[in-house]
């Protein structure tokens, strides 16, 4: 069993930054991919990124691309969202997924372990 715990989130102006972390417990983190989705009031659940277990390889979807960087810390179980040049359009709240499954393909398939979700909003 793994439990996600998010933080970092809460209210920027458009064109700021927030870290969103994620610490995991059990001791099965390091061999998992971790990837952060966001769903934004009357929308579905959307992919945002993923991180292989290694760190190696590193998966975005096209709106975050180039201002947003995930990352992982494998002796301290956290996942990390490092989002730049924010816009109102990333405002939603933000979950933490890990699992077994290839980061490669969390973008269309969710791993099975979910967090309870941190907000994060831009004002404009």
């Amino acid at each position: 069993q793994v439990q996600l715990v998010e933080s970092g989130g809460g209210l920027v102006q458009a064109g700021g930054s927030l870290r969103l972390s994620c610490a995991a417990s059990g001791r099965t983190f390091p061999t998992y991919a971790m990837g952060w989705f966001r769903q934004a009031p009357g929308k579905e659940r959307e992919f945002v990124a993923a991180i292989s277990w290694s760190g190696g390889s590193t998966y975005y979807a096209d709106s975050v691309k180039g201002r947003f960087t995930v990352s992982r810390d494998n002796a301290k179980n956290t996942v990390y969202l490092q989002m730049n040049s924010l816009k109102p359009e990333d405002t939603a709240v933000y979950y933490c997924n890990a699992g077994a499954m290839f980061a490669s393909t969390m973008r269309v398939r969710p791993n099975e372990y979910w967090g309870q979700g941190t907000q994060v909003t831009v004002s404009s």
